[in-house]
């Protein structure tokens, strides 16, 4: 039912159709049919109608095929697009999911056209948005959750650019729903705040519902006084807003909180609450949640027949409405209680339910995996296809220029002025060529000094390797060689890359530190943190920090012959990255004091390569890159450490 609530929230952003009540509605449109004054109108009336019959799939189908034969014929991109967009909608109600895939791509194609020939167009942008979040749907709902994200990320970007917020926060739940699937409640919990942040804003009535999101993470997180604090925030949000079927869901959850404490009578008193309202609104879905809860909390309290009636109901209504997993968990926990009570033969009728149940569960599973694959494969043909139609427009494009030479040459021999003209053209042409080789030279120099960091990286760590294994044994130099290998496996698959991910750059500066830390007997401590508002797919170039997290632990802990503190920190200000490193050692002016003094000098030259790095950023992105390093002081203006901040243009991984 999620799907089709955000399907329908989507749809209503684009619809121009007046709210009325679905018969009265369909009747004027239908008599507005009977008389369209063009082709336009009449692709308009028959898309509008095919969304009216959301709760009628084959009707819904049949319109949006008029609708699309109609626009192909009088060339109206815009309306075929919005029909193969019903067409798919319809074929998820369906459940044919690989169909809807098909629909969805053929609208995503004509809109992207759109979109390229006109990117000031916001209606074209909003239709886009909505066909990306329709492909993360179906991804999502096959359990493709990588590409579920990456189609939600790019819609999220566009409806950004049109000032959607509502449909943004929308996303944002939907973002947030996929990583509490996967179990990552961390980033789950990211996604839902900033979804709440935005209906705080807009005075958006479901903010109630992500409240209780936010509160079922906590729960699941072990922090269970931020889910109490959640849930009665949530239904003081209730309370302005009437929403039945979420204030029952509010209750179950409230009911799972107090199970967990224990509290067996404020549990029952709660799923009890919500039992009332499922089943006086008719939700069978959550009527069947409120019974098993209350099945297997009176198996808790040895009230057996309680239990046996709740859990038969549960399932009865879950085979009702086709929800076998529920159907699963009721059967098991029926056929448990008779085999305690000694009752096999309705222990192994309900056992046999049960079985069937997880039977059908497993192969819609297997009808999952074969339809996800079957995406997979229209995802790779879509790219084949695309590769090939950008080869022809190259080809295209080169003959035209060819052509356009010749003219100019031909114009040139005509007449001098003529000749001039032309030979400033061709001028134009060249400046444009001679600016993408040096754009193209300068990220070759970024690989070419990226590539010299590798094996300067990997002699550092080998030395470091060697004078470990002769201070420490050979047991903790087996654990150091464990997770130098760790890393170098990191460094050599972030080296095909010109730019990775803030999280990919944070996972090898992780690794390197406790290297280090082994390394050094635990002369210091660290801590990384990243600004919640960076998005995963921001990006920057692979082993930027760690020669300055290198030169902190070297030259201003190890000096300091005390146990010291490494902070590593990533933010956004404005259009800028900030990373800083951040050490309470020596300093940077007695560091260099003692490297002036020592007899062998060294160079370094991670840091020389580093700089070249940052200049060759700043030719890349045309956009300011700098360095800068601070001394620390305390109180009484004593050196008490360095700051190392890198100010970084903006870039993404996709990019």
């Amino acid at each position: 039912m999620k799907i089709l609530k955000y399907l329908a929230l989507l749809c209503a952003v684009f619809s121009s159709v007046p709210s009325f009540s679905q018969t009265k509605l369909l009747d004027s449109l239908f008599t507005e049919l009977k008389h369209p004054k063009d082709e336009k109108e009449k692709a308009v009336l028959l898309n509008a109608i095919s969304a009216e019959y959301e709760n009628e799939p084959e009707q819904m189908l049949r319109y949006a095929r008029q609708a699309m034969e109609v626009s192909h014929k009088a060339g109206l991109k815009q309306y075929e697009a919005d029909s193969w967009r019903n067409i798919g909608n319809a074929n998820i109600i369906l459940s044919k999911y690989t169909q809807a895939l098909k629909s969805f791509t053929n609208s995503q194609s004509l809109y992207e056209s759109l979109v390229k020939s006109d990117p000031k167009n916001n209606d074209h942008k909003d239709g886009l948005a909505n066909v990306y979040g329709s492909i993360g749907i179906v991804c999502s709902e096959q359990n493709n959750y990588a590409k579920g994200l990456e189609y939600y990320f790019k819609a999220l970007k566009l409806f950004r650019e049109t000032g959607q917020e509502e449909i943004v926060a929308i996303v944002y739940n939907n973002i947030g729903d996929i990583y509490s699937t996967q179990k990552e409640y961390t980033k789950a919990l990211e996604y839902f705040n900033k979804a709440l942040w935005i209906q705080k804003k807009t005075g958006d009535p479901s903010s109630a519902i992500t409240i209780s999101n936010i509160g079922k993470i906590y729960l699941a997180k072990d922090e269970d006084e931020k889910a109490l604090q959640s849930f009665n925030e949530a239904e003081a949000q209730f309370g302005k807003f009437e929403n039945n079927r979420g204030l029952a869901e509010l209750y179950n959850n409230f009911g799972n909180f107090y199970r967990k404490k224990n509290d067996l009578p404020k549990a029952v008193a709660y799923y009890n609450k919500a039992l009332d309202i499922f089943e006086r609104s008719g939700e069978k879905y959550g009527a069947a949640s409120s019974l098993t809860f209350l099945g297997n909390i009176y198996v808790l309290e040895g009230k057996t027949a309680d239990a046996i009636a709740n859990l038969e109901r549960s399932s009865a209504l879950a085979e009702e409405i086709g929800v076998l997993e529920q159907v699963k968990e009721s059967e098991k926990a029926l056929s448990d209680i008779y085999e305690k009570m000694g009752n096999a033969g309705e222990a192994l009728l309900h056992y046999k339910k049960y079985t069937a149940a997880k039977d059908k569960i497993i192969n819609s599973e297997n009808i999952k995996n074969i339809v996800r694959e079957e995406m997979n494969y229209e995802f790779e043909r879509k790219a084949a296809l695309q590769k090939v139609e950008d080869e022809k427009r190259q080809v295209l494009y080169d003959e035209q220029a060819k052509r356009h030479v010749q003219q100019m040459v031909f114009i040139g021999l005509s007449a001098l002025l003529l000749f001039g003209i032309a030979f400033l053209i061709y001028s134009r042409l060249q400046l444009k060529k001679r600016l993408t080789l040096q754009r193209d030279l300068a990220e070759y120099e970024q690989k070419a000094l990226h590539l010299q960091m590798n094996p300067h990286f990997v002699f550092n760590c080998l030395g470091s390797i060697s004078s470990f294994i002769v201070q420490n044994g050979t047991d903790q130099a087996i654990k150091y060689l464990s997770k130098f290998s760790k890393l170098m496996r990191l460094t050599l698959e972030y080296s095909k890359e010109s730019l990775i991910p803030i999280d990919k750059e944070i996972e090898s500066l992780q690794n390197y530190l406790e290297l280090e830390q082994l390394r050094f007997n635990n002369m210091f401590e660290f801590e990384i943190t990243k600004d919640p508002n960076i998005e995963d797919d921001m990006a920057l170039p692979p082993l930027l920090l760690q020669p300055f997290v290198e030169n902190s632990i070297i030259h201003g802990i190890v000096p300091k012959k005390m146990r010291g503190r490494i902070t590593v920190g990533f933010k956004l200000e404005g259009e800028k990255l900030i990373c800083t490193v951040t050490d309470d050692g020596i300093g940077i002016n007695r560091s260099k004091k003692l490297k002036e003094a020592s007899v062998t000098v060294h160079k370094s030259m991670a840091m020389e390569i580093t700089r070249k790095r940052l200049e060759v950023i700043q030719a890349v992105t045309s956009r300011h890159s700098q360095v800068e390093i601070k001394e620390i002081t305390n109180a009484t203006g004593e050196p008490a450490g360095t700051r190392i901040i890198l100010h970084l243009p903006v870039q993404y991984a996709n990019n």
